[in-house]
């Protein structure tokens, strides 16, 4: 049923019906000081900061939906939530108001109005990921919230060859770690690479990955496998033969959350 709001006047007082609108917020944020996107009692995390600003903006109590829920130290370039409310603000009216009320290490990058039904899940058709690390002998304490500090130098070049494998329609059960609702862990990566930053970041290498949807520490897991590459420890056809065996025993570790951004989620149009 429609939200009603309860009009009183001079002469007869009515019901007015609302009209409930479905919102899209593409969002920007440092996750280091938060337990994660998913809300939980007593943690901070990223979806309890956003719904308590929504409720100081539009005095209403609302549940968004996430893309994707990042873990605690995961950050976001484009993370995209989805919600309904019967607020009258325009977007961007919304928008301004609630990077007013957000704290400083999120932001609201864009707000719209979308066609009912929109789902922030459902409705996504790619998501893109990028994993930064820093290999330089001495740590720049300045990137530790934002790179993995790995102290031996990698052969970017070699990593990109291996990672060639991964790309396409495969079965990546290898690089999923325990704790996924997913019962299906076929996925397609559209786009793979690993490259050094060059000049002005030389101790700076990222590994991009982009797929049509990932398991629990999918990116993270293939990281930690390239990285084994990359330092000379594993062949170079070694990441196709973990993939095969379909076994996350049979790959590297899990590389730290602080490396890890959500770049963007792309749409069905």
């Amino acid at each position: 049923m429609s939200p009603r709001r309860f009009i009183r006047g001079s002469q007869s007082p009515r019901f007015e019906f609302l009209r409930v609108r479905t919102l899209k917020l593409t969002l920007a944020y440092d996750g280091t000081d938060y337990a994660g996107w998913q809300w939980q009692q007593g943690p901070r995390t990223l979806q309890g900061a956003l719904e308590a600003a929504i409720a100081q903006v539009t005095g209403e109590t609302v549940r968004v939906t996430a893309s994707g829920r990042t873990d605690a130290g995961v950050h976001a370039l484009g993370q995209v939530v989805s919600f309904q409310t019967a607020s009258e603000l325009s977007a961007d009216v919304l928008k301004k108001a609630l990077n007013a009320e957000l704290p400083d290490d999120m932001a609201v990058l864009a707000a719209a109005e979308v066609r009912a039904g929109f789902h922030a899940i459902r409705n996504a058709v790619r998501k893109r990921y990028r994993y930064v690390i820093n290999d330089g002998r001495v740590r720049d304490v300045f990137r530790l919230r934002y790179a993995w500090h790995y102290r031996r130098p990698l052969d970017a070049e070699a990593m990109h060859r291996a990672a060639q494998a991964l790309a396409g329609k495969h079965d990546f059960r290898s690089y999923e770690t325990t704790g996924s609702e997913r019962t299906n862990s076929v996925r397609t990566i559209t786009e793979i690479s690993v490259a050094r930053a060059g000049q002005g970041s030389p101790d700076l290498v990222t590994v991009e990955v982009e797929a049509d949807g990932f398991l629990y520490n999918m990116v993270r897991s293939i990281v930690g496998t390239l990285v084994e590459v990359g330092r000379g420890v594993r062949s170079e056809e070694w990441p196709a033969e973990v993939l095969a065996a379909r076994d996350r025993r049979a790959a590297g570790m899990t590389a730290p959350a602080q490396g890890l951004f959500l770049v963007r989620v792309d749409y069905e149009k």
